[in-house]
């Protein structure tokens, strides 16, 4: 049995922000089926806190980063959890990484820090009678690991998974002292970025081996277009990068099962969900087909696109159900356009049951992003008879296989790619979607592809056993 202790900002289904939250909340449980035993080292986030039950108290911290601070240790929905309460730290109105207005806390850096150093501590020491054999941080906020790991001289293997590149985690260099950083390493070789402490590029830096979350997305990590400053970093580590697609709860997203949805969800029983969806969100019967998106709202993901290439789905009686929140102006467009369009519904906020119906309604989950390291919406979709439409970007990429005429030919397109990604691309998926629809025979065979694609965890959590089987082999 290997030991392997996560350190990630969030987890499902306590606290979830985007894709992250569900990789640290499932791949653990796909883990233990392959002889590995993960403990989560969570912040206490309010909303955290409030399911702790009955957990354990197993450290004390008397001064950690400006407060007193306690590890917990309780199991949540088959992960085990070693939740850090700092109150002063995470205890607090608004988001988990910003205030109500969408600000960054002033204090991120510390507040991960802390993360990072209870982390090294745990590498160290174990807690309760466990110890890791592998050290795993998830993005930024998991980055100073390895530093904290050096001071403390532990050799633990460390491994770093990069879910999201364009987050830093930069820090002024004057925290230096504050974070309890060896200011010898503040340099180009360690944990230096233009002048800035880079909890990113620490954990680069630091890790010994690196993955991110799909083949594509760890091929365009290493062009400067992708690499977002750390593509140099990327190409010098390279030999130790690899991309390891994500799964998804198979039970959580199951068709057959799912409390959400109208009833059982087939290519031939998708029609009482889809009715019921319309319903939802005021659209009436189309003979064109049913887009969903569920999504953050910024441009990353090519939301400013849709808007422009609506008019190629509308015009050709597509409809849209819309369902996110993100950059206040891109919220509003979106609600001016539903106000002209009839057959555009957009909900702001959102709604993990609304989203089920979605995919369970839906014909096709919209994915346009500018960049997606991975992508969960798009494997949502397929496990749902919801076909992808995406652009040709990272996971998108490896994950749809696209109506080509020669894919059709062999009947085993499972959605749409367009590129490049701009708005014409879009409007011409758009165009070729509508003309897939019109085609039962065909839209029926490609809901079937896509219903038997394996999205599951299991392909991938093998993957990451064999990192850490090659570390923990090494290291003895």
């Amino acid at each position: 049995m290997t030991n392997a202790l996560f350190v990630v900002s969030e987890c499902a289904p306590l606290v979830k922000t985007g894709g992250l939250a569900d990789v640290a909340g499932a791949l653990p449980v796909a883990l233990a089926a392959q002889g590995v035993a993960v403990r989560v080292l969570l912040p206490g986030y309010r909303s955290v806190m409030r399911h702790t039950g009955t957990a354990k108290t197993v450290v004390r911290y008397d001064a950690l980063f400006g407060g007193a601070a306690e590890l917990l240790a309780c199991k949540v929905a088959g992960v085990d959890l070693l939740i850090l309460d700092a109150p002063h730290l995470y205890d607090r109105d608004g988001a988990i990484y910003g205030d109500a207005t969408g600000q960054d806390w002033p204090d991120n850096a510390e507040r991960f820090a802390a993360l990072c150093k209870v982390g090294a501590m745990i590498s160290a020491d174990g807690v309760d009678g466990w110890r890791p054999d592998i050290v795993h941080g998830h993005d930024w906020q998991a980055g100073l690991t390895p530093e904290y790991m050096h001071i403390l001289g532990v050799d633990v293997p460390f491994v770093f998974t990069i879910h999201n590149i364009a987050f830093h985690g930069n820090a002024e260099a004057g925290k230096l002292k504050t974070l309890g950083l060896d200011p010898a390493r503040f340099n180009a070789d360690h944990f230096e970025f233009w002048g800035q402490i880079s909890a990113l590029k620490a954990g680069l830096v630091g890790a010994a081996k690196i993955n991110t979350v799909s083949q594509t997305y760890a091929e365009e990590l290493l062009t400067p277009a992708f690499g977002i400053g750390m593509d140099g970093v990327l190409r010098a580590r390279q030999a130790d990068l690899s991309g390891i697609v994500n799964g998804i709860d198979l039970d959580v997203w199951n068709p057959e099962t799912d409390p959400n949805i109208k009833t059982y969800q087939s290519p031939a029983g998708k029609a009482p969900n889809k009715k019921a969806l319309q319903m939802t969100f005021g659209l009436g019967a189309s003979d064109g087909p049913l887009c969903v998106l569920v999504s953050r709202l910024t441009e990353q993901k090519g939301i400013d696109l849709l808007l422009d290439a609506l008019p190629a789905l509308l015009d050709r009686g597509g409809q849209l159900a819309l369902l996110g929140s993100g950059d206040p102006k891109l919220e509003v467009a979106l609600l001016e356009a539903a106000e002209r369009h009839e057959n555009l519904s957009v909900k702001i906020g959102y709604d993990e049951a609304l989203s089920h119906r979605m995919m369970a309604g839906g014909d096709v989950i919209l994915v346009p992003s500018r960049f997606e390291p991975c992508g969960l919406t798009q494997l949502y979709g397929l496990r749902y008879g919801t076909l992808p439409l995406v652009a040709l970007t990272g996971g998108l990429a490896d994950t749809v296989i696209n109506a080509s005429p020669a894919a059709l030919a062999r009947g085993v397109a499972t959605g749409l790619q367009f590129f490049p990604v701009n708005a014409q691309a879009l409007a011409n998926a758009f165009a070729r979607l509508a003309d897939l629809y019109d085609d039962g025979a065909v839209w029926k065979t490609m809901q079937r592809n896509a219903m038997k694609q394996p999205v599951g965890w299991e392909t991938s959590a093998a993957a990451y056993k064999n990192i850490y089987d090659s570390l923990t082999e090494t290291h003895t």
